[in-house]
């Protein structure tokens, strides 16, 4: 069993109520191999919301008490962020999930890129809060570019 952003399941759940539908992923929904998960909606924010970017470092910094998650009108909203992470980590122990796929520059959510933290919409290399959390606790994280190459790795060798 997999977790999947529900964003990327097609749930009109990010900052601006929209969604990212990525169809390989609906199939796994469809097959019951993957189940959707908000970590920013299981952290307390609503749809819509105000964008928000991590100021100071990445997830790991905000982890570490370091960094702080801010929306763009200046409200420090980390607290959230971290409930939401803390959460999302408690829904993949209980169903067993090994990997995770996250939307990439979501400053909860992205796996390899984040946005700079100055609201300009620069992208730096960099992890959210919950992947960083859910790699330090051993779950795989991939972002939905990710998946879409290893499922056609596994469709190539009849998996």
């Amino acid at each position: 069993m997999i977790i999947v952003s529900s964003c990327l399941a097609g749930m009109k759940v990010r900052y601006n109520g929209t969604d990212c539908l990525d169809t390989s992923l609906q199939k796994l929904l469809d097959n019951n191999k993957a189940i959707a998960v908000c970590p920013e909606l299981l952290g307390g924010f609503s749809t819509p919301r105000e964008p928000a970017e991590i100021i100071g470092g990445g997830g790991e910094d905000v982890l570490e008490g370091t960094a702080r998650v801010m929306d763009r009108s200046g409200y420090d909203v980390t607290e959230m962020y971290l409930k939401g992470a803390y959460e999302t980590l408690e829904k993949a122990r209980e169903i067993g999930a090994t990997t995770v796929v996250l939307k990439e520059n979501s400053p909860s959510c992205g796996s390899t890129m984040i946005y700079n933290g100055q609201f300009a919409g620069v992208k730096i290399p960099g992890q959210g809060v919950t992947s960083a959390l859910l790699r330090r606790n051993g779950i795989e994280v991939i972002s939905e570019q990710q998946l879409s190459a290893r499922l056609e790795a596994l469709e190539r060798a009849g998996k």
